[in-house]
């Protein structure tokens, strides 16, 4: 048992901790998706597969700045998805961290909360198990573009880089390291 197991005696007294707390809690539908490797997501139907649009040309049309610069982040997911360089997810970070104002470091902090709410809604480490690459991309880019938008109804930042930072990791360790090309878009 970790040490953070053993300081609740299940999952649910923690989410609900942090639900008293409002600690940025993690939206839940009651709606589950078990993968073959005993992962689970939420899931809610109709909420899109932003993983098959083109992302550079969205990049594009989102960015309100400049209709000749396209918005880095989307830019650097594209990047991954048609390279496969799991750097292009450490520029997606950075460049979100620029758009937010706040420090690498510090969303570090802001993203370990998130992984603090998911161990508790989930299971410590059940994202480890293994969660398709396409399933990361869709969550990411959703709440990137409802943080853009102003959505507030959770923590869209955070959710944003704890997607990137699980599908890099997926990435190395799992898609990479057992030759799991059904999981990957590009190996």
């Amino acid at each position: 048992m970790s040490e953070f197991e053993g300081r609740f005696t299940d999952h649910a007294e923690i989410y609900q901790t942090c639900r008293d707390d409002d600690c940025g809690v993690i939206k839940d539908s009651g709606q589950r998706q078990e993968f073959e490797t005993g992962a689970v997501r939420d899931i809610t139907p109709g909420k899109g597969m932003p993983h098959l649009m083109p992302l550079g040309i969205v990049s594009w049309i989102v960015n309100d700045d400049d209709f000749f610069v396209c918005d880095p982040v989307l830019m650097a997911l594209d990047d991954f998805l048609r390279t496969g360089r799991v750097t292009d997810l450490g520029r997606a970070i950075k460049h979100f961290c620029r758009k937010r104002d706040i420090s690498v470091p510090m969303m570090m902090i802001e993203v370990s909360k998130h992984f603090e709410n998911g161990a508790a809604k989930y299971g410590v480490d059940n994202w480890k198990k293994g969660i398709p690459e396409s399933s990361y991309v869709d969550s990411a880019v959703r709440h990137y573009l409802k943080w853009l938008d102003g959505w507030t109804d959770e923590p869209h930042d955070r959710a944003f880089v704890w997607n990137c930072i699980c599908l890099w990791w997926t990435r190395e360790n799992i898609t990479e390291k057992e030759g799991a090309a059904e999981w990957s878009f590009n190996v």
